[in-house]
């Protein structure tokens, strides 16, 4: 009786033994990392970036993917970098400490710039759908990506635009200081000059500036037709108003850090008709996918789809496919891949250059008509 009795319980554990193996070869864990505001004024671009990622991890566990032969769950670890660097570098550790192989972000380049170097010592890939400031590839790091259109193109772009379209011959700029602001804001002033537009006036403030009347005065005094904001969405928003409030019949023009449906909203759509901006990537509703995104985007959040959460879903998803071509989850091997191969995305055709930039990265021109952010032209 000892014997069958001990036979049992050799064949109970012998049979817990399999059944835990089954669950670790199934409960094989990837961590991808989200990093943005998820507080503070940027906030609505922080949030719609981060579900953005969660689409697509959702998609992908759907799919039951395996790597390397092994089922593998992805799972989204998201923070709050506060649009703050200081904060962007200890978070960016955190993400590291907490063992992803991959980070989705960040939104602001004032960031993204210092926490890629995080990132790249630990050997962990960075690819942000939004930062734009041309320095952060620069900077020659090879875990490093960008999923948008850099500064160049679009500071570039609507200087193009306010002197050929907008017809402006005197133009005043204005920036927040931060990396993606002046950056931007120092393309504009380069190609406004060369474009004939006379810059009649260079102003600055802060990223959290609410009060633009002492600076819009002296602007004012200088007759621009057209006023470059380069910053961010809620400071464009107080500046519109008061723009509003003073009187003042210059458009405002910008990069794509103003260019959210926030701003209409925050401006109390103080220049409607008025307000032009610049955004990476062709417009959601034109791509093949674009519509049902939107859709699903709206039935899974009950919200709609802000500015950058498309260009996150589809990094997040390039990046499982470089696991997959690759067959490793491992970052210095998938890296790699993501370097060399050619992607297909909901945004069209992913290549990345030596510098890990998008190549052929489109820019599309929006205004703000009845409160909504309207498509113009794209290239």
């Amino acid at each position: 009786m000892k014997n069958v009795l001990s036979l049992i319980a050799v064949a109970a554990m012998s049979t817990t033994c399999m059944g835990w193996t089954a669950q670790v070869m199934a409960d094989t864990v990837v961590k991808i990392g989200h990093a943005g505001p998820l507080t503070g004024s940027q906030a609505q671009s922080g949030k719609d970036d981060e579900r953005g990622v969660q689409l697509a991890i959702d998609e992908l566990n759907a799919r039951k993917i395996s790597i390397g032969g092994q089922p593998v769950t992805f799972e989204m670890v998201s923070v709050d970098d506060q649009a703050d660097p200081k904060v962007g570098v200890n978070v960016a550790q955190q993400l590291v400490d907490q063992g992803v192989v991959a980070v989705i972000g960040h939104y602001n380049s004032g960031v993204s710039i210092p926490a890629a170097r995080i990132y790249n010592d630990a050997h962990v890939v960075m690819i942000t759908g939004a930062s734009s400031n041309p320095a952060l590839t620069m900077l020659g790091f090879p875990y490093v990506f960008r999923l948008a259109t850099n500064d160049n193109e679009m500071g570039s772009r609507m200087a193009d635009y306010a002197a050929k379209v907008l017809k402006a011959k005197r133009v005043a700029v204005i920036d927040d200081r931060t990396a993606y602001g002046s950056g931007v804001a120092d393309v504009f002033v380069k190609q406004a000059t060369k474009d004939g537009s006379n810059v009649v006036a260079r102003e600055y403030g802060t990223d959290k500036s609410t009060d633009f009347k002492g600076i819009l005065t002296r602007i004012k005094a200088e007759n621009p037709q057209v006023v470059f904001y380069g910053g961010y969405y809620a400071q464009a928003a107080y500046l519109a108003r008061q723009m509003n409030d003073l009187g003042m019949k210059a458009s405002l023009v910008g990069g794509d850090g103003i260019c959210s449906p926030e701003f209409s909203k925050l401006s109390n759509n103080a220049l409607d008709d008025r307000m032009f901006c610049a955004q990476g990537g062709a417009p959601l509703d034109s791509l093949p996918a674009g519509k049902a995104f939107r859709e699903k985007f709206n039935r899974t959040f009950n919200a709609d789809v802000d500015t950058y959460s498309p260009a996150f879903y589809a990094a997040t998803l390039v990046v499982a496919e470089a696991m997959q071509k690759a067959n490793s989850t491992s970052a210095p091997v998938f890296s790699k891949v993501m370097s060399e191969a050619t992607f297909n995305s909901m945004l069209g055709p992913v290549k990345f250059d030596p510098q890990g930039d998008w190549v052929h990265a489109p820019v599309t021109v929006y205004r703000l008509t009845g409160g909504k952010l309207e498509p113009l032209a794209a290239n």
